[in-house]
Parts: C-alpha cells; sequence; structure tokens
C-alpha cells in the first residue's frame, strides 16, 4: 500500500518489472508513474521520472507528476464548448481572455482513485486501472467509463493503453504527465538533452496557450527538431506565448504520422550517460513542454531540488481546444463507439 486518503480509502502500489532491470510502480491514485528504473550506457540504474514517495506530497505538491489526465488533457478554451446544440461550461483557471479549462478542470483524472488489477499483457507484466467519469462530473456530458492498461516490453519500454466508452457524447483527450530527466530525477535541467521530433508542423497559440486554428511549419524556428539538437539551445530561443515564461517550451507539435498507426513522434538523447527514450504514438499531437516554470527546492524522491527546465514532457494527445476548433482532429466520442490511444516510452542506451 502507498498510503491512505483522507476518507480512509487505501492506495496501492503496482511495481512492473522485466529480466533486464527495466521497472515502473504505478500507483492507483490518478494512475500515476511515481517510478522508473532504466540503465545508462554503464548498466547503472536510474529513476528517470520525477515524483515523491508517499501520497501526501502526490495530494498537495503534484503538479500532474507521472498523472493521467482527463477527461480532457491540455486546455479548453473560456471553459466553454458546444456539441450537438448544448454549451457546456466547465471550472477554468487563469484570468480575462486567458482562461481556460486545465487538463480535466479542478477535480481531473489525475486527483481520482482508480481501482488497480495486476495481469498480463503479451507475456508482461501489467496493471489495468479502471475509472468510472459520472456523467455531469466537471461539467462534462456522459458517464465515461475509461481503462488504462500499463504493460512492460521486452525491450525496456512502458506501454500505455488507453480505451473508453460513455453513454453520452462528450469530448476525451487522455494523457500522460510524466516529467522526464534522462539523467535522474532531481539531477539538475535537460537543456543538455537532445530532441527530435517527427513533427513539420505546430498549432500556434495565443498567450493563453489556445492554438489559433493555424497549423504552421516549424521550419525556420525554434521548435524545428525534425533534426536532432539540444533543447537548451532552441529553449534559449523559444518565445513562449505566456509572459510569465518568457522562454521554453509549451507547444503542441503536429505529428507526421497521421494514420492512427503506432508510430515514432520523439526520440530524446543523453550524451552524457548515452540513455535514449523513443516515444511512440497513435494520437496526432505532442505537447512538449520542458518545466518553465518548475522552482521546489524541497524536491522530490532523492531530496534534491526540482530546478526550472528541470524535466521535459511530452505529452501525447490530440491537440488543445480542439472541441471548439473544427478543422482539428475531433476528440468527441459518441456512445456504441470506443476510444483507443496506445503510447510508449522506450528505453535503451547507447
Amino acid at each position: 500500500m502507498f498510503g491512505k486518503l483522507k476518507d480512509g480509502r487505501e492506495v496501492h502500489i503496482f511495481t512492473l518489472k522485466n529480466a533486464s532491470g527495466f521497472e515502473a510502480d504505478i500507483i492507483e491514485y490518478g494512475a500515476i508513474i511515481t517510478r522508473l528504473i532504466t540503465p545508462d550506457r554503464n548498466g547503472k540504474l536510474a529513476d528517470v521520472v520525477l515524483g515523491f514517495n508517499n501520497l501526501d506530497d502526490y495530494l498537495t505538491r503534484s503538479n500532474f507528476y507521472g498523472a493521467v489526465v482527463g477527461r480532457v488533457g491540455n486546455r479548453i478554451a473560456g471553459g466553454k464548448f458546444t456539441l450537438d446544440g448544448q454549451t457546456y461550461t466547465l471550472a477554468t483557471s487563469g484570468r480575462g481572455p486567458n482562461q481556460a479549462t486545465l487538463h480535466g478542470g479542478k477535480i481531473g483524472f489525475d486527483k481520482v482513485l482508480w481501482t488497480g488489477e495486476a495481469t498480463i499483457n503479451e507475456g508482461q507484466p501489467a496493471v489495468r486501472l479502471r475509472y468510472t467519469s459520472a456523467d455531469g462530473e466537471e461539467g462534462f456530458p456522459g458517464k465515461l467509463e475509461v481503462q488504462v492498461l500499463y504493460s512492460i516490453t521486452k525491450d525496456n519500454g512502458l506501454r500505455i493503453d488507453y480505451t473508453a466508452t460513455t453513454d453520452k457524447a462528450t469530448p476525451v483527450n487522455l494523457t500522460n504527465h510524466s516529467y522526464f530527466n534522462l539523467k535522474g530525477e532531481g539531477e539538475g535541467d535537460v537543456l543538455g538533452h537532445e530532441l527530435e521530433l517527427r513533427a513539420i508542423h505546430y498549432t500556434p497559440a495565443n498567450a493563453g496557450l489556445i492554438p489559433t486554428g493555424e497549423i504552421a511549419p516549424v521550419a525556420s524556428t525554434p521548435l524545428d527538431f525534425t533534426k536532432p539538437r539540444t533543447i537548451g539551445e532552441s529553449a534559449a530561443a523559444a518565445e513562449s506565448p505566456q509572459p510569465r515564461n518568457p522562454r521554453g517550451y509549451d507547444h503542441n507539435f503536429v505529428l507526421d504520422s497521421k494514420d492512427g498507426s503506432l508510430a515514432l513522434a520523439a526520440v530524446v538523447r543523453e550524451p552524457t550517460n548515452g540513455r535514449v527514450m523513443e516515444v511512440l504514438t497513435t494520437q496526432p499531437g505532442v505537447q512538449l513542454y520542458t518545466a518553465n516554470s518548475l522552482n521546489d527546492p524541497r524536491g522530490g524522491k532523492a531530496g534534491k531540488p526540482y530546478v526550472r527546465y528541470g524535466a521535459f514532457c511530452l505529452e501525447t494527445q490530440h491537440f488543445p481546444d480542439s472541441i471548439n476548433q473544427p478543422s482539428f482532429p475531433s476528440t468527441v466520442l459518441r456512445p456504441g463507439e470506443t476510444f483507443r490511444s496506445t503510447t510508449i516510452y522506450r528505453f535503451s542506451a547507447k
């Protein structure tokens, strides 16, 4: 057991591992990845995700570390959308024209207790987590039945399979919000990490990080990662739409693969220790976030400070505010349909 909620409900932890020492810990609260152990080129193991050793910190300091976010990850402009002629109003953060619903609202899927069950997937250890989101929860229509299957692969991957069904039409955009540092959690910034993205386009956004609706080329901009380059080289020039984060990334990239097949989206390399992380997904987009506002001297599991640019997130997803953007791939799930999505974070060392 990982801990208890204030109402006495127990939060269980599941450990998944393979024969090579690759290991992941998952808890039922928020369906959070709390620990991810992988070797470097010399066989040295390190935990490469930010997070905490206890439930209380996740309840009070989470920052979405390692969690599944939904029912709609990322932002919905103004906290409103219209579906089948009915307008729905959601909880928002921000002020004035920058108000938006972020990651499902005040109590999104990252802040609820899922029900976990150990299982096997393709001969490898796995955990299946279930959650039922009631009709009207956080303002969204429809009773949504959600399952997330985490499984270890033989080639040092953590595979995440999402499924969902509904009894009313509703928007759905599920993703995982892990913060990665391939040097190890708490080991300084990630500006020296080399990033390659299979994306020749991105979605420009306004000051509230809401897409304008345009699909723009990354060529000749700091968002061009079509060839490997360090995050720091580009972050120094990347203007964020948010005034409080004048540098760094919080941008949605339009992935080149558009047929819904499982395809390579990103490769991240840490030159000093040789760790490599590949991201494969069926989703059409990925949000790159470089922890621009992270500043936590208390740190996490190892007690080392979490600093600005101390991690990167690659959140595989549909585009932000898709429910209000008719030209974007649809996030609407209807009765009789099943939402399905797969992402794999695969690790190696060179």
